[in-house]
This record gives structure tokens, sequence and C-alpha cells, in this order.
């Protein structure tokens, strides 16, 4: 297990986690995915299994269609940090380029048919 930490751009939200080594990423094609772009873990964290730490009232929520789904920004500067899986309620996926020291343009990438859901 290694650990890892992360945050958006200015560091209102932080969080951390422990897993083995991230060596691929996963990107979905639902429409929310595609407008944001972001690479993410292809391993889901339970809520205890990643800690969130918040500065303020800085980390917004964004819920579409099924309103399962909770897309977590920061509301300062925008970046999107992690969200609550469709498929797998209250267990989270990182945004893997706010975790420090993981180049995500060197990962293998897996696509996700998210608009088939």
């Amino acid at each position: 297990m290694r650990a890892y930490t992360g945050s958006c751009h200015c560091g209102a939200v932080k969080f951390s986690f422990s897993h083995e080594e991230i060596s691929e990423g996963l990107r979905c094609n639902c429409s929310m995915c595609i407008r944001k772009g972001a690479l993410m873990t292809s391993f889901v964290l339970a809520a205890d299994e990643i800690t969130i730490d918040v500065q303020n009232d800085a980390l917004a929520t964004y819920e579409f269609a099924s309103g399962i789904a909770k897309h977590h920004f920061c509301r300062h500067c925008g970046i999107y940090t992690f969200h609550q899986t469709l498929r797998k309620p209250g267990h989270y996926r990182v945004n893997i380029g706010c975790i420090e020291g993981i180049d995500p343009f060197s990962l293998r990438t897996e696509v996700f048919d998210g608009a088939a859901l």
C-alpha cells in the first residue's frame, strides 16, 4: 500500500487515501465526464478509505439525472476533485490529475461506457 495525497488547484479541498500503485486511469463517456475531461481512478474507495479536508465551505456538489452520483468540486478554483459513483453509492473515484506525484498522461487508460447508464 502507498499513501496518496491530493488537492484542488487552490488547496481548499484536500484528500488522502492509501492504495496499491496507480498504474491506470478511467475515462467515462457520460455527458458530465466528457465535459470535465478528467482521468479518474479505476478503483473506488469506500467513504472510510478516503480522508477529505475542506476549508470553510469550499466543497460544492453537482448532481444530475439520477441524483445518486455526486460530483464534488472546489467552489473557489472550480476543480473537480472526486465524485461518489452511481453504481456504488457512497464510494468515491478520485481525479488523478489532483493526486500529487502522478502524471495522468503516463497511465494506461480504460474507457467506461457511462453514456449507456
